[in-house]
């Protein structure tokens, strides 16, 4: 089986599409990523609660 040959394009987009080498995540950027994750789940059992209460309230009128 041949491969076929790429373009120019093809071979600058692949080039510049290559997967770069990660370094491993220093303890401010994991504590960060921590706080990130709280804090939207935080913010998500807010709405929730935010979102009955409104029901709720809705419901009695």
């Amino acid at each position: 089986m041949k491969r076929q040959s790429q373009s120019r394009a093809e071979t600058e987009a692949n080039s510049f599409f290559k997967q770069s080498p990660t370094k491993p995540a220093t303890d401010y950027e994991k504590a960060d990523q921590a706080f990130q994750a709280n804090r939207e789940r935080l913010k998500a059992e807010r709405l929730a609660r935010e979102a009955e209460q409104q029901g709720q309230s809705e419901r009695t009128r």
